[in-house]
């Protein structure tokens, strides 16, 4: 085997994608991996150029050719790559010049895809922030709570010794308002229970949500389904994820009305996805829910806090709603995310399938 076909086994069995272009940025040769990232054979990729398939804007193209002239290394981090299947990817890559034995000049460029690792590190530090606001919730509701028991046994006594009925109001007044923050510190905690599972379908938990929400609106909302009927049933608490759902999308529906949406709209989508990585573990099978409404869209300055307790965009909201749905997905091994934008807030509730199952035997 001669040195260059050695070196080409080499990049091809090479798992970090690998792309050679000319001095006119046409590709000429892309290893396995890089097909793969780009999602098309390197019959369709070849004399293709750099365009097509980088999202350049003017200062990194003018970086890139500065490059070529200079023959100097370039390393851009957090570029955007457009696959030909129609799909954009994150990643870092490096261009390195490479002097052929001709004498000509092409360019060596190491990709190297973000995505996979971006949405690790977002998902553990959502877990994270889960297990913390979680872990503070619990040692406050024990601060608040015994004492609460004490001023209701206290006033239950008090109450007894009192002659004057009249005077009966003001004790039960402290017994009810204790009662009511002891509800409100149990609602904290979310629930207290484990699931009780069963086998269940996902389409007959949304459709039991949308019965609720179109009550609830008056039908004023527009609901939207668009199902894969392909998700298999699996393990799950079918009044926990109905809980969890509902609280999404009557957070979307209480949205949408306080805004000045002229058609107020709900989308709820469902798809199979495989391959996903949950936290640290990568799963085979995936059910996703996408709950997309038409409204104003979350501010950006409590976007990242949602998912806490008592946090709310909403004056008269509790901010306990998306806090009790993410510890039932958790507790279905799954996570719930959130991209927002103006006229657009997308909900994604991930539950993995396979877990399920495997739990259930």
């Amino acid at each position: 085997m001669s040195q260059p076909e050695i070196h080409k086994q080499i990049l091809d069995n090479l798992s970090r994608a690998v792309v050679m272009v000319n001095h006119q940025l046409e590709m000429e040769y892309a290893n396995p991996s890089a097909e793969m990232l780009l999602e098309a054979s390197m019959r369709r990729l070849s004399k293709l150029p750099i365009e097509e398939w980088f999202l350049l804007d003017s200062d990194e193209g003018g970086d890139i050719r500065s490059c070529l002239v200079s023959g100097h290394p370039y390393t851009r981090r957090e570029a955007k790559l457009l696959t030909l299947g129609g799909n954009t990817v994150t990643v870092d890559y490096t261009i390195n010049p490479v002097m052929l034995p001709n004498g000509g000049s092409h360019f060596l460029i190491e990709v190297e895809a973000r995505d996979r690792l971006m949405r690790i590190e977002r998902e553990e530090d959502l877990l994270s922030q889960h297990d913390t606001a979680r872990s503070l919730v619990r040692g406050m509701a024990h601060e608040i709570k015994n004492p609460l028991g004490g001023i209701r046994g206290a006033a239950q006594l008090l109450e007894r010794e009192l002659d004057d009925p009249g005077l009966h109001d003001y004790t039960r007044v402290i017994i009810e308002e204790a009662d009511r923050l002891r509800n409100l510190v149990d609602r904290l905690l979310g629930p207290r229970k484990l699931p009780k599972m069963e086998d269940v379908n996902i389409h007959a938990i949304l459709e039991r949500v949308c019965s609720l929400i179109s009550a609830e609106s008056n039908e004023g909302v527009s609901l939207v389904r668009d199902y894969d009927p392909s998700i298999p049933e699996f393990t799950g608490d079918a009044e926990q994820l109905i809980q969890a759902i509902l609280n999404i999308v009557r957070n979307s529906m209480q949205a949408l009305f306080g805004s000045d949406v002229e058609k107020p709209r709900i989308e709820i989508r469902t798809r199979a996805l495989r391959q996903i990585t949950l936290g640290t573990e990568c799963h085979r099978l995936v059910c996703c829910v996408e709950i997309v409404d038409n409204g104003p869209g979350i501010p950006a300055g409590i976007l990242s806090k949602i998912f806490y307790p008592m946090v709310s965009g909403r004056a008269e909201g509790t901010g306990l709603g998306l806090s009790i749905a993410q510890a039932i997905i958790n507790q279905h091994h799954g996570l719930i995310e959130c991209e927002t934008k103006p006229g657009e807030t997308k909900f994604k509730l991930f539950i993995p399938l396979e877990l399920n199952h495997e739990s259930a035997r």
